[in-house]
């Protein structure tokens, strides 16, 4: 089975692009799924979150205020890191079994989509990585529009990953979405065909 990390950053259009593959064959592993589910009500992750930062941080029915959260650890990058040493194991655990799974079951070709895949160095748990890239201004007003954000927000949640240029070193395929969603369509065909000719091999 030939593994590809999909990357990219906050409104870079990872998704789009995750969705194409899936459409085009490839098993996804979609780590923003993962992250929902280990931090529902009474899993492991969910007790850690609610000792380390109380209750404020939940809803009426148990759940996580997803929103709160989020504005706490976007103005805060320790509240972040803490966060994060509480879930990346987690989430890493789930992915792995999720692309064992996925090899066990004949599939060709699997997708680890992750944004923080080169941050948190999980570059090595696939063959290929591929980045989603935006210029910077085009990244911040879709992410404006998508979430109704001021341009300060929009730059602070932005600020909050690694910088897209950063990225592209790492890249083996890099996906210039910043145009039509037909360019980016042809250049994610071209790139699939390759890679299949590798998941063959």
């Amino acid at each position: 089975m030939y593994t590809i990390g999909l990357t990219g950053g906050i409104s870079s259009g990872k998704s789009t692009v995750s969705a194409m593959l899936y459409e085009l064959g490839a098993v996804i592993v979609d780590t923003d799924k993962i992250a929902r589910e280990i931090v529902e009500p009474g899993q492991p992750a969910w007790h850690e979150i609610v000792a380390a930062f109380g209750e404020t941080f939940l809803l009426p029915d148990g759940y996580l205020n997803r929103k709160l959260l989020g504005e706490m650890i976007f103005s805060d990058d320790s509240k972040r890191r803490q966060l994060e040493r509480i879930t990346h194991p987690y989430i890493q655990k789930a992915a792995q079994e999720a692309l064992y799974d996925a090899c066990r079951n004949g599939a060709a070709v699997a997708v680890l989509d992750v944004p923080l895949l080169i941050e948190v160095g999980w570059q090595n748990m696939v063959q290929a990585v591929w980045v989603v890239y935006v210029d910077a201004q085009t990244q911040v007003n879709r992410l404006m529009e998508r979430d109704q954000l001021t341009r300060d927000q929009a730059l602070a949640r932005i600020g909050s990953q690694m910088n897209l240029q950063d990225k592209l070193p790492y890249a083996k395929v890099v996906i210039d979405n910043s145009n039509s969603l037909e360019a980016t369509k042809k250049q994610v065909l071209t790139a699939w065909r390759r890679t299949c000719v590798l998941a063959d091999s």
